[in-house]
C-alpha cells in the first residue's frame, strides 16, 4: 500500500511539471473548500469615498475609451464656489451666464476662469443621526426622513449613506443605486447609543469629500445636538471655512421642542443655531420642520438647490497668505448693474444668492524657505 502511495505521488509530480500547474494551486483549492476565513477583529478606518469621476472612468474603460480630461493640480490656487440664485419668493433662477456673475475676494473683483451650468450630476452624502436621543424619536425620524429624500435624486446622481451616534459608520458607499441605500435604511433597527457626536461626523465626512470632484454636498439630518465629540464647535467652524462642500441641514428636534411646555430652552436654540451656521457658512440651507408632512417639500427644495448650482472658479489675485478670505457673489445684468426681478405685483426685488461665505487661502512656500 505504501509503495502504491509513493508511485501516485511521483506520477502527480511528473504531471504538475508537464502541465505547468502552479505549485500552490491545490492548497488554494483546499482553502476554498474550507470556506471563508473569519474577518480580522482589528478595526480599520472608514474608506475614503471614491470620486464619481474615477468610477465613471472605470465604467467607460469597459466599453468606449474615455477621452483625456484636463485636471487641476492639487497645489493649484483655483477656488471653486457653488452658487444658487433665487428670487425673494425662493423660486430658483436658471439660465444665467458667466457674464452675469461677479466675484469679490476680500472686496477685490476677480476674473472668473471656470464656469459650469446647473445640469451636472450631484454627489451627496446623506449623513443621518441615528441615536437614542429623545427616547429614540431621533432614530425613528431619521429613518423616515432619509428614505423620503432618495425619491428626489436622478439616476445620474451619486449618493452615499452614513449614520452616526457615538461613532460614524459608512453604511453605503457612493452608488447610483438608490434601492441599495433604501434597503440599508430599512435594515436599521434601534440605535446603540444615546450619544450624538455630530461635530466628529461632519468633519470626518468633509475630509472624505476633499478630493471628490464636481458638485459635492452633505445632507445632514440631525437633532443639532452634540454630546460627546472630540472636536469643539469652534474647531468645526474653522474647518468648514476651508471646505467647498455645501451642507444642507434638516433639524429633527423641532417637533419635540414644540411638545414641551416651556420649549427646549437654550440647549435647543443652540442646536438649531449650529445647523443654521453649518448651512449658511457653506452656501446651503437649513430647515426645522414640525410635521412629517413638510418633508416632501423640503427634500424637493434640497434637490432643486443641488441641481441648480452654478459652479464658479477663479484664481485669486490676492496673496496666498494662508488667511481666511471673505467671498461675495453678485449677479449683474448686461450693463454690469445689480440684477433685479419684478415680483408678482410688478415691484423690482433683489435676488438672493446662496454661496459659501469665504475660503482659507493656501500658503505657497518660496524657494529657500
Amino acid at each position: 500500500m505504501r509503495s502504491n502511495r509513493w508511485i501516485r505521488v511521483i506520477l502527480l509530480g511528473i504531471l504538475i511539471g508537464v502541465l505547468g500547474v502552479p505549485r500552490d494551486a491545490f492548497t488554494a483549492r483546499a482553502r476554498q473548500q474550507e470556506g471563508p476565513t473569519k474577518p480580522s477583529t482589528a478595526q480599520t478606518p472608514l474608506p475614503t469615498p471614491p470620486t464619481p469621476a474615477q468610477q465613471q472612468q472605470q465604467t467607460q474603460q469597459q466599453g468606449k475609451p474615455e477621452e483625456p480630461r484636463a485636471t487641476i493640480s492639487s497645489v493649484s490656487t483655483l477656488v471653486h464656489v457653488e452658487a444658487v440664485v433665487t428670487d425673494q419668493n425662493g423660486d430658483i433662477l436658471k439660465g444665467l451666464k458667466k457674464e452675469n456673475f461677479r466675484v469679490l475676494d476680500n472686496g477685490q473683483p476677480q476674473q472668473i476662469s471656470n464656469f459650469s451650468p446647473t445640469d451636472a450630476p450631484i454627489t451627496i452624502v446623506v449623513l443621518m443621526e441615528f441615536s437614542r436621543l429623545m427616547g429614540g424619536y431621533i432614530g425613528y425620524a431619521g429613518k423616515f426622513w432619509a428614505s423620503g429624500f432618495l425619491n428626489h435624486l436622478t439616476d445620474k446622481d451619486w449618493v452615499a449613506f452614513k449614520t452616526y451616534d457615538l461613532k460614524t459608520t459608512l453604511q453605503v458607499d457612493f452608488t447610483h443605486d438608490r434601492n441599495e441605500v433604501q434597503q440599508s435604511i430599512a435594515s436599521l433597527f434601534f440605535p446603540d447609543f444615546r450619544e450624538a457626536n455630530m461635530f466628529d461626523a461632519v468633519l470626518e465626512t468633509v475630509d472624505q469629500l476633499r478630493d471628490v470632484q464636481g458638485k459635492k454636498s452633505i445632507l445632514l439630518i440631525a437633532s443639532g445636538y452634540d454630546t460627546f465629540s472630540k472636536h469643539t464647535l469652534d474647531q468645526t467652524l474653522k474647518r468648514l471655512k476651508e471646505t467647498d462642500v455645501t451642507i444642507f441641514c434638516v433639524g429633527m428636534a423641532e417637533a419635540m421642542n414644540v411638545m414641551k411646555a416651556n420649549g427646549g430652552g437654550v440647549s435647543y436654540l443652540q442646536a438649531q443655531n449650529q445647523l443654521n451656521t453649518f448651512a449658511s457658512m457653506t452656501g446651503g440651507y437649513a430647515w426645522s420642520p414640525r410635521f412629517f408632512g413638510e418633508m416632501d417639500e423640503i427634500f424637493n427644495s434640497v434637490a432643486g438647490f443641488l441641481h441648480s448650482q452654478y459652479t464658479i472658479g477663479f484664481s485669486p489675485t490676492t496673496a496666498p497668505d494662508g488667511k481666511y478670505h471673505k467671498l461675495k457673489i453678485e449677479v449683474v445684468d448686461d450693463k454690469g448693474d445689480e440684477m433685479m426681478i419684478a415680483d408678482k405685483k410688478g415691484k423690482m426685488k433683489k435676488l438672493v444668492i446662496y454661496a459659501r461665505q469665504g475660503y482659507t487661502a493656501p500658503v505657497v512656500s518660496t524657494p529657500g524657505n
